[in-house]
């Protein structure tokens, strides 16, 4: 007779209330190849509850007996008790305020879950990131003559107006709009020599996706820091991926944040290194003037500066009079 999946799940509950957690506590005694497999669950385990054995040894970089001994070391029986016991712990209960969190989580253990998940996330995005991507990113934007970086959204028009300073700092031409119109409008006076950065995690804005077509149908090289596979992707000549969770109550969670940072980031210090001696300079001096100007960080404000000089101004006044 053929047991229901239901009851094999309450089955599975039973023998283990919650494996993710034993996951984590047991994440310092394990070998670093079950170290990966570690971090590849916790960082999305409903996908490894859908995946089979050649898809969870390919995305940990392992061979498939690795997979069965890892679901051994964590307590289970083999891959398909461990599947189930995953399964039964993502049962228990939808977790809208954070995958890894639940409600009777002590504020100890939400602290370890969460940073525990965000890191897990930030591993196997790791492991995905391919260095000449990135240097073929770099290398576009280094010989552009003029950069464009669009973001529709809170998330992605801040981290658009992040890239457009550390570019400009590093000597490039590169401008950011928030509204919608007057990127399309901007993406219609593109080039060939040109290049665009859009930003979106979700990766499907209709505003933005066609700001994005428009700068392609002039020429422009497209590069996308978003998921992979999403409509923006496909639009884009490169594809610098930030495949992580989705979060359960924002579009753009924690993890796609400091991805899409990680990502501006690194992409920035290797076009600074492909523009030479001459760049250093520029931050050097760019840094200096940052210095001169904020020996008190409570005064670094441009509204402090207007104030001093004022209040320099009335001194004068008062003592001549």
């Amino acid at each position: 007779m053929t047991v229901p999946v239901e009851a094999e799940l309450v089955a599975a509950e039973q023998r283990s209330p919650d494996v993710l957690l034993t996951i984590r506590a047991a994440m310092p005694d394990l070998s670093k190849a079950h170290r990966r497999i570690a971090e590849m669950v916790l960082a999305d385990p409903h996908r490894a509850v859908q995946s089979n054995v050649e898809d969870l040894a390919a995305r940990a970089h392992v061979g498939k007996p690795t997979i069965v001994r890892f679901a051994r070391a964590v307590g289970c029986e083999g891959l398909k008790d461990f599947k189930l016991k995953l399964a039964g712990t993502l049962a228990l209960g939808t977790p809208y305020l954070h995958r890894s969190v639940r409600n009777s989580d002590t504020p100890s253990e939400v602290i370890n879950n969460v940073v525990g998940s965000t890191l897990a996330a930030l591993a196997e995005w790791h492991r995905s990131l391919d260095p000449e991507v990135l240097a073929a990113a770099a290398g576009m934007l280094d010989k552009a003559r003029r950069v464009d970086c669009y973001g529709t959204g809170a998330t992605s028009h801040f981290l658009a107006q992040d890239l457009q300073a550390r570019l400009f700092r590093l000597g490039l031409t590169a401008t950011s709009y928030t509204d919608a119109y007057l990127q399309i409008v901007a993406a219609a006076t593109l080039s060939p020599d040109d290049a665009v950065v859009a930003i979106s995690f979700v990766g499907r804005m209709p505003a933005l996706l066609e700001t994005v077509a428009m700068g392609r149908s002039r020429g422009a090289k497209i590069i996308a820091i978003t998921r992979a596979n999403t409509p923006l992707a496909r639009l884009a000549d490169i594809v610098l991926a930030v495949d992580v969770p989705a979060d359960a109550t924002m579009p753009v969670g924690t993890d796609a944040y400091i991805t899409q940072t990680m990502m501006i980031e690194m992409i920035t210090i290797l076009i600074g290194r492909l523009r030479g001696p001459d760049c250093v300079k520029r931050l050097e001096q760019i840094h200096k003037i940052l210095q001169a100007k904020d020996q008190d960080t409570d005064e670094s404000s441009v509204v402090y500066w207007g104030w001093k000089s004022h209040e320099a101004t009335n001194t004068g006044t008062e003592e001549s009079s």
